[in-house]
């Protein structure tokens, strides 16, 4: 979980969803990517009493992208996958993805999308942001799980559409496919989201 100034209550969503999952044979690190101090105490006594679950790594403000590949570094699992620091895990989430991972080095799915509007559904192509996409269609962060060996590999980059990026470079060197579980909760009803951000450029230029 990477998270930059996330309300600690959303952050403790997440954080419980996470400790709620039906397997939890885990570890789940925190990167801190240079939050001011308004919720650090909060977070960090939170962690104090899961410390036998999570990791807490701080560094100066990277991008999501640098901090998930610093997560990776400093993990130990056979399997890896994310939180955004505002979503949540349903209950079985981990053991879906376990399941659909078999026969294949990495997945991506689909949500269970908290909206405030339709328009929240869509999102900037990442080919051509002045054309939208439904979120079924596009490839999320919070919904990668795979190997530890195709994250060691094909790193993160900065920018729009990271994770969509990190997919198609790793469809070239592994197993991937799309599933249909919903077991990630997305909200999209955050105003201040880089797609919001992005959505309303476009708005102002067209």
């Amino acid at each position: 979980m990477a998270l930059y100034n996330t309300d600690f209550s959303h952050i403790k969503r997440a954080i419980d969803s996470v400790l709620q999952q039906d397997f939890n044979d885990f570890e789940l690190i925190i990167i801190d990517d240079g939050s001011n101090d308004s919720n650090r105490k909060s977070l960090l006594k939170y962690v104090e009493k899961h410390e036998n679950k999570i990791i807490y790594i701080r560094h100066s403000n990277r991008g999501q992208s640098a901090s998930i590949n610093r997560g990776v570094l400093n993990s130990v699992g056979e399997f890896i996958t994310i939180i955004d620091s505002d979503d949540e895990y349903k209950p079985q989430h981990l053991s879906s993805c376990l399941q659909e991972i078999e026969n294949v080095d990495l997945i991506c799915s689909t949500t269970e999308t908290i909206v405030g509007s339709i328009e929240d559904y869509f999102v900037p192509d990442k080919n051509d942001h002045t054309k939208l996409i439904h979120l079924d269609d596009g490839i999320l962060f919070g919904t990668l799980f795979g190997r530890k060996k195709v994250f060691e590999i094909i790193k993160f980059k900065n920018g729009f559409a990271a994770d969509a990026d990190f997919y198609e470079r790793a469809k070239k060197q592994f197993l991937v496919k799309k599933v249909n579980l919903r077991t990630y909760i997305y909200y999209r009803n955050m105003p201040n989201s880089i797609c919001s951000t992005l959505k309303k450029q476009i708005s102002n230029v067209n």
